[in-house]
């Protein structure tokens, strides 16, 4: 059922698609329900309550009609939930922007009080509305939708997210429901990826804070506590006639104090999202510094050959403290990323908020450079009669000619007599010159070495 991410879906296509929004109180099997429908685990399912808790959107298809899913956390209108008022509102927003609503109970269950409160709301929005009743995981089950009349919902189907029962048959008679105007469009042509810029960060440094600074909208749950966002939260949208991605990420926290299974499930989620992205925000507090884990994050971005940008949050905390000296602190501390450049913001206040997509923008061109041949031997030609290779063991390396192979991020290949001549200190120093030559700003650079293929074994000659 599913057709594609939102990951690469045009915000374009995206508003003009049919919505339909999973409602319900919190751990009724919501969020696999909408990782069944969608084909893909896109949120995080566990046992616990209160695992959901920001809007969660995905196009997905049904009889070869497409429409837009969001999942949404559990409606709990007692104090005893975490973020139960922000994760309501987020719910209500979905709610408000559906075309029809799927509420979800736990046939296992039976009818709970919170349904009722959730179904009152649905009817107050006035939308249509069909009652799933989730965990129906047998035939024999099936008289338990019965239980659910008093919901005063006319249309009842027994599903079962987990083992995919009538998930069909439930998406059939919801998109029954929708107008018969909906537009339901096909694109003319396959949608243009757009930059993937990922979020990240340790806990509580302002992520969620700067995404909704960036959209104009609450569209994350902002909060003084740490670890407050934990699905990866991903949001397309147009600026200068350049299609973004921006994918919100749960802080990253340290091994040890990820006490719970959803940390180590938000940990994987902000790893995938790294990986898919092309830029990367890594926001930094201002106020409290550079600390262990920026570095652990700082060098996974490196490693997996994504872009990065130095984004120092919160500075409008900081009192007599110059920006120079700030960055060059973080520079000596982590001098891998001197090639990385910087900004410093306030999200909460809207600061320099306005520099962040033409940078990103920037950086991204720069992941597409490519060099010529001919150029790459001029420059290493300078730097061989500038400084040459130390001897090892009598031996000298010899650089025949360099060449790119590859962009985003770009690769280059060295041919050499013998790769193990090549010393840390001389591939560094290539590197800073050729940063100095060509820039690649926030690029991570990859430099392969070839060695001089050995000589044909001479063929047996017969006697």
């Amino acid at each position: 059922m599913l057709r594609e991410s939102l990951y690469t879906l045009p915000s374009k296509r995206k508003d003009m698609l049919p919505k339909i929004a999973i409602v319900g109180r919190p751990n009724v099997g919501k969020s696999a329900l909408f990782n069944r429908i969608c084909q893909k685990r896109i949120s995080i399912v566990d046992e616990q309550e209160g695992i959901t808790r920001d809007r969660l959107y995905a196009e997905a298809e049904c009889f070869g009609r497409s429409f837009l899913l969001i999942d949404t956390g559990g409606i709990d209108p007692s104090e005893k939930m975490p973020f139960n008022q922000e994760i309501r509102r987020q719910a209500e927003i979905a709610i408000l922007e559906a075309d029809a609503v799927i509420l979800v109970v736990d046939g296992q269950v039976g009818p709970h009080p919170l349904d009722e409160e959730v179904s009152k709301l649905l009817l107050h929005a006035k939308k249509p509305v069909l009652v799933a009743v989730n965990k129906i995981d047998q035939p024999s089950d099936e008289c338990k939708i019965h239980d659910f009349h008093s919901l005063a919902v006319r249309d009842l189907i027994g599903v079962s997210a987990i083992q995919g029962y009538q998930i069909a048959e439930m998406l059939e008679k919801v998109l029954e429901q929708l107008p018969a105007s909906a537009p339901l469009p096909e694109p003319e042509a396959p949608p243009q990826k757009g930059i993937g810029v990922a979020i990240v960060g340790r806990a509580n440094v302002g992520k969620s804070t700067l995404l909704n600074a960036l959209l104009g909208e609450e569209r994350a749950i902002v909060s003084p506590i740490a670890g407050t966002t934990r699905d990866s939260v991903d949001v397309t949208l147009s600026r200068g006639g350049v299609e973004y991605v921006l994918i919100d990420t749960a802080g990253i926290r340290r091994k040890k104090a990820e006490t719970e299974v959803v940390d180590k499930f938000a940990r994987i989620r902000t790893d995938e999202a790294i990986a898919r992205a092309d830029v990367c925000l890594l926001v930094l507090d201002s106020y409290e510094g550079f600390t262990t884990q920026e570095k652990r994050i700082a060098s996974e971005i490196e490693a997996t050959g994504k872009s990065c940008i130095l984004v120092f949050n919160k500075w409008d905390l900081m009192k007599n403290f110059r920006m120079e000296h700030a960055l060059k602190s973080v520079r000596e501390e982590i001098s891998f990323l001197n090639h990385c450049p910087a900004l410093f913001i306030s999200a909460e206040q809207g600061r320099n908020l306005d520099k962040i997509f033409p940078l990103v923008a920037e950086v991204y061109a720069e992941r597409q450079k490519r060099i010529t041949t001919g150029m790459l031997n001029k420059f290493i030609e300078k730097c061989l009669q500038k400084y040459h290779p130390p001897l090892i063991i009598g031996k000298r390396l010899r650089i025949y000619y360099m060449t790119q192979v590859e962009v985003n991020p770009p690769k280059f290949v060295l041919f050499v007599n013998n790769p193990t001549l090549m010393t840390e200190s001389y591939k560094k120093y290539l590197i800073n010159h050729f940063r100095e030559s060509y820039g690649f700003s926030g690029c991570p650079l990859t430099l392969e070495l070839r060695g001089k293929a050995p000589p044909p074994a001479a063929e047996p000659r017969l006697l």
